[in-house]
């Protein structure tokens, strides 16, 4: 089982992006076949294919070793939420909140996250690929080993989030918000950062050359310099 919040972490100060260990496989997976998730409840091993789980209100449960697949959550309140040993793959997290949750060897794969809150939570060795991320909040939490490659994050916002173990590949940043963010060492490759908010959280990250260009006006506008228009 994951550690909650508040175990032991890498310490901060010297957490550095690194690549993130991959799950532990399952010997074997036993279908889902309930209608809804019971709060508290301990699912290992469990495949859920196609499994329509909109709505749900269910904290404190544990998915350990678990595939999800075409799976849909839509809408569901799942805080303190803990996944250890997962693939979530084509599946739906749309407008789920899961405040106080904790990812560990997780990877994601082509999912539909727009909307998602994860605040106050933790995400260690985790992998989120071709995800739509769009409007999700991750408020608070800390990120280990995380990388995020190729996902549409337009305006998601990490507000006091600890981003010192991240690495963003190829991915949508427009008008994302790292207000009070932890940024030394975090990555940026291939990314659009165009309108990002607070760029003075950005001390000691890593930004591509070619990153810059979509991240120039944002530099301008907080340094004080006024960028006027060639007829102006």
């Amino acid at each position: 089982m994951a550690a909650r919040r508040g175990s032991a972490v890498c310490s901060p100060a010297t957490r550095k992006a690194k690549e993130p260990r991959s799950p532990v496989p399952p010997a074997e997976v036993t279908l889902f076949e309930g209608v809804e998730l019971e709060p508290e409840s301990e699912l290992e091993a469990v495949a859920f294919y196609s499994s329509n789980l909109v709505d749900q209100d269910a904290s404190s449960v544990t998915f350990a070793q678990c595939r999800l697949r075409g799976a849909d959550l839509s809408a569901s309140r799942l805080d303190q939420v803990t996944l250890t040993d997962c693939l979530v793959t084509d599946s739906s997290l749309a407008n789920v909140r899961a405040d106080g949750g904790s990812m560990t060897r997780v990877r994601l794969a082509q999912c539909r996250m727009t909307g998602v809150t994860w605040a106050d939570g933790v995400l260690r060795d985790v992998v989120v690929t071709e995800c739509r991320a769009d409007l999700s909040a991750w408020r608070m939490t800390t990120f280990d080993a995380v990388t995020f490659a190729g996902c549409n994050l337009h305006s998601a916002d990490f507000t006091n989030a600890d981003l010192r173990g991240v690495v963003f590949r190829d991915c949508d940043l427009t008008s994302a918000v790292f207000h009070h963010a932890s940024m030394e060492g975090t990555r940026f490759r291939g990314c659009n950062l165009a309108g990002v908010g607070d760029l003075t959280s950005w001390k000691g990250a890593v930004v591509h050359h070619t990153d810059l260009i979509s991240l120039s006006y944002g530099l301008a506008q907080a340094a004080g310099i006024r960028v006027e228009a060639e007829d102006s």
